[in-house]
Parts: C-alpha cells; structure tokens; sequence
C-alpha cells in the first residue's frame, strides 16, 4: 500500500473492522459487474472510491438522455459513448489507480463462465430476468458470492446468494428459471431517480463486507424497499431442496 493510499483510504483504515488489512483485501480484490446503468453506477462509483483494486463492467448499451435522470457515472458528454467506457471514467476520476475492464457485451453463459470465475464477487445490476439467472448460475457454478438488487417505480430489493454457505439459497430458489415473469422495464414503467442510488449502495455496501469480511451478509434474506414511505422489509428465503439449478451442486459438494 502506497502513502497516497494510506491517506485515500485513511477513513476505511480507521475503522477497526476493516484496518489496513481490510483495505488490502479490497485493493487486491476483484468485482464483476453485470449492468452499468441505474444500479451499476452507484455501485461501480462506491467500489472503485472504496479501492477495489479491480472492477470489470460489463453491459452492451451506450448512454442516452433518458438515463441521466438516474444514472450517475454517466454524464451529458457522455451521450453516446458505450455505459461502460462513461463509467470507467468516473471510477477513474475518483480513484486513478482502479483497474477497470470494459466490455460492451451482453452477459451471455460464454461470457460469464469466462469471468465469474475471475471475480472474487458478483454484482448483478441488470435489468431482466434472463440475464439475472444466467448470472445466478453461473455464481453457482463457480462458487462465487452473488450481491443481487433490483428497482423498478417506487419498489426496489436487496440480497446476497452465495453457495459457498451450504444453507444458503440461490437466486433461483427463490424466482424458478421456468417461472412466468412479467419483465418490468423503466423505460415502460419509470423509476424513482433516488431508489437506484439506495439499493446501488447497498448492493456496493455487501460487496464490501464480504471481500473484508465484516459483519454479515444478506444471504438468505430478501430485503424490499418501498421508497413511497421508505419503509423496508425483510423476508427470510430458504434454500429449495429441489431447486433446478443449486440442489445438485449443494449434492456434489457439501453432501
């Protein structure tokens, strides 16, 4: 660790459950980003300021108007430019020593079998449904923590899966892939500007704790915000035993 970096992350380093050492996790540690719009900026601002040392974006949509109501990392200049490259620049110009890798693709299963298992945690800031359980699977192929948000109107939700924990559920336990969903989108339904930001953060402030290690996760629990009364609410998620896609894995490896 650098002096420059003793005094960027003096902050963090005062706390006594992070310290230097927490710090130099984060610095060492990567976080794979799927979505870099609503949810993504938040998080990928909170990471890279955080001292991620390295953060991969991945998301195939370039920056239009409609986004900077909501969309943070991204800026005026930045209409046209790919959301991941916008977002780069702003982690960078709150922390010029992140590494930040940029793919404008969709997170397809090649992809993702390619980089989950690169990452030391997965933020899942996408906006459907397909995409959410193509990262699910993934996560639990390659035994990597998933930090799950979701916004939509005024009602966003929180949590963690991670299959490391032989109790713990996965994304699919709780929203089966053969489930009929109603795909909700902001640019049919709208959004709260500020809702992105809350669960953004949060979704940041998991992945934090679980690559230092402090305190404990959201796994196995749904949090739901309703940003009307901002009130949240919480609900415990058990793991399915017939689950399609973590019931075999938990077979394999806890037994």
């Amino acid at each position: 660790m650098t002096d420059d970096d003793l005094l960027r992350f003096s902050r963090h380093i005062l706390l006594d459950d992070i310290g230097i050492e927490g710090q130099q996790r984060l610095l060492d540690a990567h976080a794979l980003v799927i979505g870099a719009g609503g949810l993504g900026s938040p998080v990928a601002l909170y990471l890279g300021s955080a001292g991620v040392g390295r953060i991969t974006l991945v998301d195939p949509d370039t920056v239009d108007l409609t986004n900077l109501q909501r969309q943070i990392a991204h800026a005026q200049d930045c209409i046209g430019q790919p959301k991941v490259a916008s977002a780069a620049t702003a982690i960078h110009g709150l922390h010029p020593g992140a590494r930040v890798d940029t793919l404008v693709q969709r997170a397809d299963a090649a992809l993702l079998d390619a980089w989950v298992p690169q990452a030391d945690v997965v933020l899942d800031c996408s906006d459907n449904f397909a995409t959410r359980q193509q990262v699910n699977a993934a996560c639990v192929r390659h035994r990597r923590p998933l930090v799950s948000g979701a916004a939509i109107g005024f009602d966003g939700q929180l949590s963690v899966y991670d299959s490391r924990q032989p109790e713990a559920p996965c994304y699919a336990c709780l929203f089966p892939p053969d489930a009929a969903v109603e795909e909700v989108r902001c640019a049919t339904m709208g959004v709260f500007a500020p809702l992105v930001g809350i669960i953004g953060a949060a979704q940041a402030a998991e992945a934090l704790k679980l690559l230092t290690g402090v305190g404990s996760s959201l796994a196995g629990r749904l949090q739901m915000l309703d940003a009307r009364q901002m009130r949240w609410s919480e609900i415990r998620i058990p793991r399915a035993p017939d689950c399609p896609v973590c019931a075999s894995f938990h077979r394999s490896v806890h037994g």
